[in-house]
């Protein structure tokens, strides 16, 4: 059984929210005997442009603080998403970032421009061999791993895990999770520019009336996807066993890491911080929870919601949580504490 610590917060005073998030590290800290490095990488969402209802940066501003008094570098660290939007390369990445107000620290896009930078984290599980990991977060040891918990069309949840498995992966290893083959073209939409075929560093792409992507060659990098200037390589979000591929790659990305998790239950909406359009919240805010197990925060935050909501809200992400506890990334089996000073 795993400690999961709470301050209930049901307001929207970010200024309280950030104070009681870093309660929580500092009852973690004490309670693990925790020691950072010299450099502590904050692992965050920004949110997608047009988002309203993503954890905002003041919540992190007391955490940040904090660190910098115990001597410690922090900063952002994130990784390039799938599909084509505000954070599809590093520079659109930091620019969406900054203007929604992630300017108090360096940021890192830790899968390189366009998303195809990774080393690879060898697990052996039953659909992962090798996670594809952005490169960028091998040189570190230490992470805190900060979360909004909300609503998530393909993994029911949006929680701890996500963050570990979707957001540390590079473009590859997103592609991989949702579908484990090439992308696709769309041959109405292309142009025939050859731009994906001058991209592509394993000669994997063809032009003729259209983009022609060779399956046998193509090792499912997605890059092509993000440089495509009509948006006409798609991926087709059809693969098999998602939400277990999801806890592979958390479990990966999380393989001899030490990792301190803080969840935000606030915002409660039924997508996540990627759509980008505002959202209204489903139910009510509940607080914010932290632990050393993701597996058991992410069971403690999904059974808070249902309980506070009357409803049996995002129970389609509870099969990756029992997978991530079968492959032994952590436990359901939690203590919750709350009333922490």
């Amino acid at each position: 059984m795993s400690k999961v610590y709470f301050v209930k917060n049901t307001q929207s005073d970010y200024s309280q929210i950030g104070k009681d998030a870093l309660v929580l590290l500092k009852k973690v800290v004490s309670e693990t005997g925790h020691r950072f490095e010299k450099e502590v990488p904050l692992k965050v969402h920004f949110g997608e442009k047009g988002n309203k209802t993503f954890i905002p940066a003041e919540c992190y501003s007391e955490i940040i603080n904090y660190l910098k008094e115990q001597g410690v570098s922090p900063f952002y660290i994130e990784t390039n998403v799938l599909y084509r939007g505000s954070r599809t390369t590093s520079d659109l990445h930091i620019e969406t970032a900054r203007s929604h107000g992630f300017t108090q620290i360096p940021i890192i896009i830790a899968d390189g421009d366009i998303g195809t930078d990774y080393h690879e984290i060898e697990i052996n599980k039953d659909h992962i061999s090798k996670c594809k990991i952005g490169k960028g977060y091998g040189k570190f040891k230490q992470f805190i791993v900060l979360s909004h918990f909300k609503g998530h069309i393909e993994a029911g949840f949006g929680g701890a895990l996500k963050q570990l498995g979707m957001g540390f992966a590079a473009r590859s290893g997103k592609l991989e999770q949702h579908s484990g083959i090439s992308p696709v073209v769309r041959t109405k939409k292309c142009i025939s520019c050859g731009i994906c075929m001058e991209k592509c560093n394993y000669n994997a792409i063809q032009i003729s009336d259209s983009a022609v992507i060779d399956d046998g060659k193509c090792i499912g990098c997605a890059g092509c996807i993000a440089v495509c200037p009509e948006g006409a390589i798609v991926n087709t979000w059809g693969g098999e066993h998602f939400l277990e591929k999801l806890a592979e790659y958390a479990y990966g990305a999380a393989k001899d890491k030490d990792i301190i998790y803080i969840t935000f239950v606030h915002n409660i909406t039924k997508d996540c911080d990627c759509s980008g359009v505002p959202m209204k919240p489903i139910t009510s805010n509940i607080g914010i929870l932290a632990s050393k197990d993701p597996v058991a925060l992410d069971t403690a935050c999904l059974d808070l919601v249902q309980k506070n909501s009357g409803q049996k809200l995002f129970e389609k992400g509870r099969l990756t949580l029992r997978h991530a506890e079968k492959i032994g990334l952590g436990t359901m089996e939690y203590q919750l504490i709350g009333n922490v000073k």
